[in-house]
């Protein structure tokens, strides 16, 4: 596979994703993987690996997912079962599929069973990119690029909140957990939801690592003049109104 096409250089120096997306990927080249799930992770995805078919269904009958960025040729059970496997099930994940194998007939047969993109290898790391912002915004349903309240504004791709026109600092946790409650504003998301989102299944922390996150958020909000945005249901959870 080649790892050589998209490098960890080239990943440095552009890669932009949305947070708060929640991605399978399934590649069984150990350096590829390696050096999407880092840079992923690095924009504030939550990022589950699989290396094998077999892993990757595990995955998709245990959690709800985003993007599923799904290799092909895999060893054990092979990506188009997978996707078979997923579309049957009734699972509505984006999925984009990489491939090695270039034939039209490949990539109708893909396309037929459910796979929304289809990308060749080797690739370019700004189509790479391309495909994935275009598959993750779709999967968010980002009609409305900004989220607003107030003063206070979110820009989920270019990952910037402002309040008045000035940069609010954020960690990325901070800003997908803000972002996670703007979008669902309306909606009490529980500890354990907005972990799931948040985190990854590789993560050693509890989900009460979210109290934390909004303890930090709202202190954060409250020096910049945003007041009570996030509000607590006792035994709930959180809501923004």
């Amino acid at each position: 596979m080649s790892s050589a096409a998209l490098s960890r250089g080239e990943l440095n120096r552009s890669f932009r994703i949305p947070c708060i997306v929640k991605v399978l990927l399934v590649e069984d080249s150990l350096i590829l993987r390696a050096n999407l799930a880092e840079h992923l992770r690095a924009q504030g995805s939550s990022v589950d690996e699989a290396e094998d078919g077999v892993v990757a269904l595990a995955y998709l009958r245990r959690y709800a997912y985003d993007v599923v960025i799904l290799d092909l040729m895999l060893p054990k059970v092979d990506g188009l079962e997978v996707l078979r496997d997923m579309r049957a099930a009734g699972m509505s994940s984006r999925v984009l599929v990489l491939s090695a194998r270039d034939q039209i007939a490949d990539r109708v047969e893909a396309l037929n069973l459910g796979a929304d993109d289809y990308l060749v290898k080797p690739f370019a790391q700004s189509e790479l990119e391309s495909r994935l912002l275009a598959l993750m915004r779709r999967s968010l349903g980002a009609a409305q690029p900004l989220l607003r309240e107030g003063h206070l504004c979110v820009d989920p791709a270019r990952r910037i909140a402002t309040v008045e026109g000035q940069p609010l600092t954020l960690t990325p946790k901070e800003f997908a957990l803000l972002e996670a409650l703007l979008r669902q504003r309306g909606t009490v998301l529980t500890r354990g939801r907005l972990f799931a989102q948040l985190y990854d299944s590789r993560s050693e922390s509890s989900d009460k690592v979210i109290e934390v996150l909004v303890s930090t958020l709202r202190g954060k909000l409250l020096q910049a003049g945003v007041v009570d945005l996030i509000q607590t249901r006792r035994g709930f959870g959180y809501v923004v109104e």
